[in-house]
């Protein structure tokens, strides 16, 4: 049986993985790999939020402390069963002059995420290895897709791309959109009519410019007006983002659990949506999370 599946998580408000300081016009920006400057959740942030809810979930709070270890007092008993690595970032939305927005990645990042599902999926992606090489000055899209505006033109915020169909751009659509929603036929469809696949360098501009900057202040109780020095921006990763990562069920010698009994708990932590990153009480960072089941 295998121990590991795919983990998506699918942003239903902004999400605020923070970085706990500024170091430039931006107070408080969101987590950025080192290498890349992508964004990212962290695992341990993941690992966190689960941990919490299985705490209270009916069906698994009794089997807290084996899936995600003994608290901090009695860590050296065992480790945790449970491993979660980093959420990557897949689908970045982007607003759009036709089609609202397009969900947006580019080969770098396909190829990474097909990395991940070589190593938990046997059959791995029908295109697996496919090279999608879009130029600087064009994007590849489902041939139905809801982006084309003015011709064959498709405008990413001050962008301004040439389309190019590619059957290998619906494929990933269909493929994603099977696991991401696996029930919702029309969110399915959504998928496949705004994916859209951008050079590598394109790519990395918009992870850089197409995040959500919002400036916030702090009122003083008595006047109602803005305290002295309390202005600050906050940085966050837009709505509709999706991340991916990989859980892997790893059980110890003093745990008797199976690995599919693992999973089993992990798909009642994400039955509902959880809150990860900061400023939850202003409603950011409120994610469905999907686990992927083994297919045959």
């Amino acid at each position: 049986m295998n121990t590991s599946r795919l983990l998506f998580t699918h942003a239903l408000s902004p999400l605020h993985p923070g970085t706990g300081q500024g170091v430039g016009v931006i107070d408080l920006p969101i987590a950025r790999e080192k290498a890349t400057g992508i964004p990212y959740l962290p695992g341990s942030s993941v690992k966190g939020v689960l941990r919490d809810a299985c705490r209270s979930h009916e069906k698994a709070k009794d089997h807290t402390f084996e899936v995600f270890g003994p608290d901090t007092d009695n860590a050296g008993d065992h480790a945790g069963t449970l491993h979660l690595s980093d959420q990557r970032l897949l689908l970045l939305p982007v607003r759009s002059f036709a089609g609202t927005f397009a969900w947006v990645t580019s080969p770098y990042i396909l190829a990474r995420f097909a990395r991940d599902i070589a190593a938990v999926e046997k059959g791995g992606h029908p295109n697996l290895f496919a090279n999608l090489e879009p130029s600087a000055v064009e994007c590849l899209v489902d041939a139905g897709t809801a982006l084309k505006a003015q011709g064959e033109n498709v405008f990413l915020e001050d962008l301004d791309l040439k389309s190019r169909a590619d059957e290998r751009v619906s494929a990933w659509a269909a493929w994603i959109g099977d696991r991401l929603f696996p029930s919702d036929a029309d969110w399915q469809g959504a998928l496949k009519q705004r994916l859209c696949v951008v050079g590598d360098d394109v790519f990395a501009f918009l992870a850089e410019t197409g995040t959500e900057v919002t400036a916030r202040i702090k009122l003083q109780d008595d006047t109602k007006t803005v305290q002295e020095g309390a202005l600050w921006y906050e940085e966050s990763l837009p709505a509709e983002t999706v991340l991916h990562g990989i859980a892997v069920a790893s059980p110890v010698k003093k745990v008797e659990l199976a690995t599919e009994f693992i999973f089993t708990v992990v798909e009642y932590l994400t039955e509902a949506p959880q809150q990860f990153g900061g400023k939850a009480s202003v409603g950011r960072g409120l994610c469905r999370m999907t686990i992927v089941p083994e297919r045959n």
